[in-house]
C-alpha cells in the first residue's frame, strides 16, 4: 500500500511545485520591466484568474472521484462518458467566459480598484489570458480523469509540459519580441492549448480513445446528469466557501497595518508551499480510496486510508521540524527588511503548527472526493466556514489582535479535520 501511495503522491507533490515556479519567471520577466506597474497587474491578474479558476476546481475533484470508482469495477465505458461530460461543462463555462469576458473584467477592476497607471497592463493581461479559459478548464478535467485512472505519472507528464512550454514562451515573447506583459499572457493562451493536444495524443496512445463531436452529442442526450451534477455541485459549493474563507483571512491578514500585513503576507506564501507538499497525498488519496470504495474491498479501502493518513501526517510533521529550526532563515530568503522579519517572528508558531493542524483537513477532503461523499464534505465546509471561522475571527480580532486572526484560520482547519473525522463512520465506511 505504501509503494501505491507514493506511486500517486510523488508525481503530484512534483506537478504542483512546478505550479509557483511559472509563476516566479512571470514575475521575474515583469520585474524588469521599466515601470513597477507591470509587477502589480502580474500580481492582480494572477489573483484574478487564480480565483476565477480554482472555482472550477470541483470538475478536477468530482472526475477523479467518479472515474476512480468506474475504474474499480473496470467500468470503462463510464470512465469515458465521465471524461467526455466533464469535458462538455469545460468548454461551455470557457465559451461563456469569453462571451462575458467584459463585464468579467470591469468586476475585476472594480473589486481591486488598482492605481490608474496599473489598469492599462491589468487589462492588456486580462484581454489575452480570457482565451486560454476552454483549455484551462478542460485541462482540471483531463487531470482528474488520468488521476482517477491511477495514472500519475502522465498527469505530471502533461502538467510539466503544459508549465515548461508556458515558461519558455513567456521568456521567448517578453525578452525577444518585446511583447512586455501581453507576451506573458499569450505564452499561457499557447501553453493551455498546447496541454489539450498533448492529451489528445495521450487518450490515443494509452487509452486507444478517439472522442469525436457525435460522443458530446451522445453524452448531452443520455441520462447520468443527475448524480454528475449534484456531486459536482457539492463539491463547487465547499469550494466557494474555501474561496471566500482564504481571500477573505488574506484580505485581513494583509491588511492589518503595511508592517504586520507584510509579515502575515509572507508566513501565508509558506503556508501555502507546505499544501503542496500534502496535497500530493491528498490526491494518491482520492484515487485510491475511489478504487477501493468502487471495489468494495473494505480491508484495502480502510488500509489505504489509515496509510494516506500517516504519510500526510509524517510529511506535515517533517516540515513543521523545518520551520521550528529553520523558519527565520527561510523568512529572511523573501525580505530583508528587518521590521517586517521581526513582525513575522513573532508569529512563526502559527506557521510551526499549520502544516500538522491542515493535514487531516487535506487527506479527509481527498478521501471524501474518491468515495464521492460530497454532501457531507459541503456540510462541514459551510459550518466551518460560518460557524466556526467567522466568529472566530471577528472574536479574535477583537480580544487579541493578529494572534486572534490566525487562531481563527486554524480553528477553521482544525474544523474541518474534526468534523470530517466523526462524520467518517457513517457517511463512508458504513456505506462499504
Amino acid at each position: 500500500m505504501n509503494k501505491e501511495i507514493l506511486r500517486l503522491a510523488i508525481p503530484n507533490i512534483i506537478t504542483n511545485l512546478s505550479v509557483p515556479l511559472v509563476s516566479l519567471v512571470d514575475l521575474a520577466l515583469m520585474g524588469r520591466m521599466p515601470s513597477t506597474a507591470y509587477i502589480l497587474a502580474m500580481g492582480f491578474g494572477t489573483v484574478i484568474f487564480n480565483f476565477i479558476y480554482w472555482a472550477f476546481g470541483f470538475l478536477r475533484m468530482g472526475t477523479t472521484g467518479m472515474v476512480s470508482q468506474a475504474y474499480g469495477k473496470s467500468d470503462n465505458n463510464t470512465s469515458r462518458d465521465l471524461l467526455i461530460k466533464g469535458l462538455s461543462i469545460a468548454f461551455v463555462a470557457g465559451l461563456l467566459m469569453i462571451l462575458f469576458q467584459y463585464p468579467l473584467k470591469e468586476a475585476a477592476l472594480f473589486l481591486i480598484n488598482p492605481e490608474s497607471e496599473v489598469v492599462a497592463p491589468l487589462s492588456t493581461y486580462f484581454n489575452y489570458r480570457i482565451f486560454a479559459a476552454p483549455a484551462t478548464i478542460s485541462l482540471f478535467v483531463i487531470s482528474g480523469w488520468l488521476l482517477g485512472m491511477q495514472n500519475a505519472k502522465w498527469a505530471m507528464i502533461l502538467a510539466l509540459t503544459v508549465n515548461g512550454i508556458n515558461a519558455v514562451l513567456s521568456f521567448v515573447l517578453v525578452h525577444y519580441f518585446k511583447l512586455n506583459i501581453a507576451g506573458v499572457a499569450i505564452g499561457k493562451v499557447i501553453a493551455q492549448y498546447s496541454g489539450l493536444l498533448i492529451a489528445i495524443l495521450i487518450f490515443k496512445s494509452k487509452y486507444e480513445l478517439n472522442i469525436q463531436l457525435s460522443d458530446f452529442r451522445r453524452i448531452l442526450k443520455s441520462k447520468g446528469w443527475r448524480s454528475f451534477i449534484s456531486v459536482n455541485s457539492d463539491i463547487l459549493i465547499r469550494t466557494l466557501c474555501l474561496i471566500f474563507t482564504m481571500s477573505f483571512f488574506k484580505t485581513k491578514a494583509g491588511n492589518v497595518d503595511p508592517i504586520l500585513g507584510a509579515a502575515n503576507i509572507l508566513l501565508l506564501e509558506f503556508i501555502s508551499i507546505s499544501a503542496y507538499g500534502i496535497d500530493g497525498f491528498a490526491f494518491a488519496a482520492e484515487a485510491l480510496s475511489g478504487k477501493y470504495f468502487g471495489l468494495g474491498k473494505k480491508e484495502s479501502f480502510m488500509k489505504s486510508v489509515k496509510v494516506a493518513m500517516k504519510w500526510g501526517l509524517g510529511i506535515a510533521v517533517l516540515l513543521s521540524i523545518v520551520f521550528v529550526f529553520f523558519g527565520e532563515e527561510l523568512l529572511f530568503v523573501l525580505t530583508n527588511q528587518k521590521e517586517v522579519l521581526n513582525a513575522a517572528l513573532v508569529y512563526l508558531p502559527w506557521l510551526i503548527a499549520a502544516p500538522i493542524i491542515n493535514s487531516f483537513a487535506f487527506i479527509w477532503d481527498g478521501i471524501y472526493v474518491g468515495t464521492t461523499t460530497s454532501k457531507a464534505m459541503r456540510n462541514t465546509m459551510i459550518f466551518s466556514t460560518f460557524v466556526i471561522f467567522l466568529p472566530a475571527f471577528f472574536i479574535g480580532d477583537h480580544y487579541l489582535n493578529n494572534h486572534g486572526i490566525w487562531l481563527a484560520f486554524s480553528l477553521f482547519m482544525l474544523s474541518r479535520g474534526v468534523f470530517q473525522s466523526f462524520l467518517a463512520k457513517s457517511y463512508i465506511f458504513n456505506r462499504l
